[in-house]
């Protein structure tokens, strides 16, 4: 199994963003919440760093 590193979370992130981006007007619930544990622990991972 490969280990999730900080990189990944940011391309995640990245598409996410870009995706919900292309279309404001659906609701995009699911990927909003991800946004934001994303966004949560990569704020956590630069604090400790």
């Amino acid at each position: 199994m490969k280990e999730v590193t900080t990189k990944d979370r940011e391309n995640e992130l990245r598409q996410l963003i870009d995706k919900v981006s292309s279309q404001p007007n659906r609701s995009w619930s699911d990927e909003r919440k991800r946004i934001a544990v994303l966004q949560t622990q990569l704020a956590s991972e630069h604090a400790a760093a």
